[in-house]
């Protein structure tokens, strides 16, 4: 593998790294909301990744050889949360039901933060991933001198 498939590799993972925390933060700041102008609650919503392979570059040379294992990270699908929401009795809530129960979205903010602290980590690893590869490409450029 090249600096530049290396490099190219970690920047899709951090594109996919982040639109999965924007999705977290999105899950995180409707925790509380009841209505949406689909109808009821908020669904909370994930990201799917899926493995593509390397189509440019080096991987490309070793296309048929080793290079059919080069991949890079992509979101294929934000999909719903299907789990039903979580009832809550408050019967002075404006959406209360006749029994007095709240439909809550289905987001569990404990969940919420174990995933953005996973999102985080992959996304500081990928970030001193690029970074040893632009290292590496300048001490080959200062080996040249």
């Amino acid at each position: 593998m090249d600096l530049f498939t290396a490099m190219n590799t970690s920047s899709s993972a951090l594109t996919a790294e982040r639109t999965r925390m924007n999705l977290i933060s999105s899950n995180l700041a409707n925790v509380n909301t009841t209505r949406t102008p689909e109808g009821g609650p908020y669904k909370r919503k994930d990201a799917v990744f899926m493995a593509t392979p390397v189509t440019d570059g080096f991987g490309k040379a070793l296309d048929g050889m080793a290079g059919k294992h080069l991949r890079e990270v992509a979101v294929s699908e934000i999909v719903e949360d299907k789990s039903p929401p979580r009832m809550q009795y408050d019967p002075a809530h404006p959406d209360a039901n006749p029994q007095g129960y709240v439909a809550m979205p289905n987001v569990n903010v404990v969940e919420e933060m174990a995933d953005m602290i996973t999102a985080t980590r992959v996304y500081e690893a990928n970030v001193m991933t690029a970074q040893a590869a632009k290292n590496m490409a300048l001490k080959t450029l200062e080996i040249s001198k």
